[in-house]
């Protein structure tokens, strides 16, 4: 018996081991096959936190709709910013396995034609009435939309913001650049660039969006706390130019009656130097030209309400710009807030031949081009695919309810001629 006992437990010891071998977690063998990252792998190692930079443990149900609306969908930002949108739903849909109407669906909509306030109102409206389980927005004005969230919110729609923030309280997550520290560091940039002093101009792209105004505060700030030596000129707000051009006409109207008043004084002082009389009348108050009592004495130049309006509608936005380069001879930098901004610096100073050293924000094509010829001397380069890829994830987090950060930093670089080569930078180039 107890032989038997003991061959028993020999066999179940065995048995033990045997299992113990089959479920044990065999060495990964080399297969002759080479693991790839994706090309767009850089772009997701800049997003802060990391959580936000993969679609891991995700696990929507089929058929979920999430909305993302951008600002615009015309500028090579902007179609970026929707490749990271429409790689994010692709690799979830990968990770879950969904297809056909399963699909998890993401759609991005933006104004046709520049950063429309009005028409992202009606888009707005469009998706709120699709109902999507979850709303991103990229908004055009920070304070704007308020009837439209309100009413997202009251339906149990989720909103979560990227690129550029809103001053709605029902917003759960915003994803977008650390604007204060990358237009610091293009406030620092400039101002070692022109040698610590001198004059400088600030382009801003519009004077509505939480991201213009968070860089041009930042830049400012940067310039009257560490750059004494450097006076900032002029904010110009690209959204303000028909202001602007009333404004200069005004001040040319006035030149001109100065002008016309001067020659005209001018001219009376000359008469009566070469008139021998005109000491005596001068002597019995009886001067030529001086006005009766109660009498206002107008220049004979004078435009109308008609003449200015018709200067007005015949300027352009250049031209707006092109008369504060005129204005300030001896300005030495200009820095634009976005690429919009940087753009509209970069051909007013073609148009001007002026010797100015120019910076600012965003890649695209002709700005490459123009840092790689020396035309622009520095740019920080922002991640918009990476803004949208974790636009996807911060969106599929608040339908999930697993919690979200406040803020999502999606990274930047600073890229400049001799940098722009280099493997890491130019994985984070756009055109």
């Amino acid at each position: 018996m107890k032989r038997k006992v003991m061959v028993t437990a020999a066999m179940v010891a065995l048995a033990a081991m045997l299992v113990s071998a089959c479920t044990k977690e065999e060495p990964p063998q080399f297969t002759g096959e080479e693991t790839h990252e994706p090309e767009y792998q850089a772009h997701l190692d800049a997003i802060s936190p990391s959580a936000y930079n993969n679609v891991q443990g995700l696990d929507l149900e089929p058929g979920t709709y999430i909305s993302i609306i951008g600002k615009e969908e015309s500028s090579a930002y902007s179609r970026e910013l929707r490749r990271g949108v429409e790689q994010a739903a692709e690799d979830l849909n990968t990770l879950l396995g969904f297809t056909g109407n399963d699909k998890i669906k993401v759609v991005y909509n933006g104004a046709a034609k520049g950063e429309d306030i009005g028409e992202q109102v009606n888009i707005l409206d469009e998706e709120l009435s699709r109902y999507p389980d979850v709303l991103g927005i990229a908004s055009v004005d920070e304070d704007a939309c308020t009837v439209q969230l309100d009413l997202a919110t009251s339906n149990g729609i989720p909103i979560i913001a990227f690129d550029s923030g809103n001053t709605h309280p029902g917003i759960l997550c915003t994803v977008k650049t650390d604007n204060m520290d990358a237009a610091r560091t293009g406030a620092y940039k400039l101002a070692n660039e022109i040698g610590g002093e001198g004059q400088v101009i600030l382009l801003v792209n519009d004077s509505e969006s939480e991201s213009a105004r968070e860089r041009t505060e930042s830049f400012l700030q940067e310039m009257k706390e560490n750059q004494p030596d450097i006076e900032v000129m002029e904010t110009i707000y690209l959204d303000k130019m028909e202001e602007y051009k009333k404004e200069i006409v005004e001040e040319k109207a006035r030149e001109l009656s100065d002008d016309e008043a001067e020659g005209e004084n001018e001219a009376g002082e000359e008469a009566k130097d070469q008139d021998p009389n005109s000491k005596a009348r001068e002597t019995n108050g009886d001067v030529e030209g001086e006005a009766e009592p109660g009498e206002t004495q107008e220049p004979s130049v004078k435009l109308t309400e008609e003449e200015k309006t018709a200067m007005v509608n015949a300027m352009s936005d250049e031209d707006v710009l092109l008369y504060y380069l005129e204005k300030y001879p001896d300005l030495k930098g200009v820095f634009g807030t976005s690429f919009s901004a940087t753009q509209a610096g970069l051909k007013a100073l073609r148009h001007a031949e002026r010797d100015v050293v120019l910076m600012g924000f965003d890649a695209g094509k002709e700005q490459l081009e123009a840092l790689e010829s020396g035309e622009i001397k520095g740019l920080v380069v922002q991640n918009p695919f990476g803004i949208g890829y974790a636009a996807v994830v911060a969106a599929a987090r608040t339908v999930l309810e697993i919690g979200n950060e406040a803020q999502v930093d999606t990274g930047y670089v600073w890229v400049t001629q001799e940098n722009m080569e280099e493997t890491s930078i130019k994985q984070m180039l756009y055109e």
